[in-house]
């Protein structure tokens, strides 16, 4: 009875005595992996401006067309040049809530508490602001000839 028992415990060992020789050598191929992997690679800060320009892509395909950046409206044409200095002749407090509303979707509740004034004086420069920039761009929008 003793016998197999003992088989037993040598066939653990053996597996035992595998198991901790297959965990060496991975051990031992992770390692050597790292350091041909560390003997490869280059930090940010040792590339030279060439090598850093390669690593990425500035995409410029509107850029110089100037097509692309005008919108014919009510037969005048109204640049994203235009559009900027119109915005830009607004005073301060009007621009912020226009941009605020328009271009980060905030609701007029929303304006009026970041901005720390009542929601009717939002509303009141808002529809101010939009008088004021239709003006101006009817002032200085070209005819659309296309």
């Amino acid at each position: 009875m003793n016998e197999p028992n003992r088989t037993q415990w040598q066939i653990c060992c053996a597996f035992n005595g595998y198991c901790k020789l297959s965990l060496r050598r991975e051990a031992m191929n992770a390692h050597r992996d790292t350091k041909q992997r560390q003997l490869r690679e280059v930090t940010f800060s040792e590339l030279s401006p060439e090598e850093e320009n390669q690593l990425f892509v500035c995409d410029n395909y509107f850029a110089e067309d100037n097509a692309e950046q005008s919108f014919v409206v009510g037969g005048k044409e109204i640049t994203a040049e235009l559009l900027a200095e119109a915005l830009h002749s607004l005073p301060e407090e009007k621009r912020e809530i226009v941009l605020l509303y328009y271009f980060f979707d905030m609701s007029e509740r929303e304006i009026a508490k970041f901005c720390n004034i009542p929601r009717t004086t939002v509303q009141t420069r808002r529809t101010s602001s939009m008088k004021l920039l239709k003006r101006y761009l009817e002032e200085r929008a070209h005819d659309y000839k296309g």
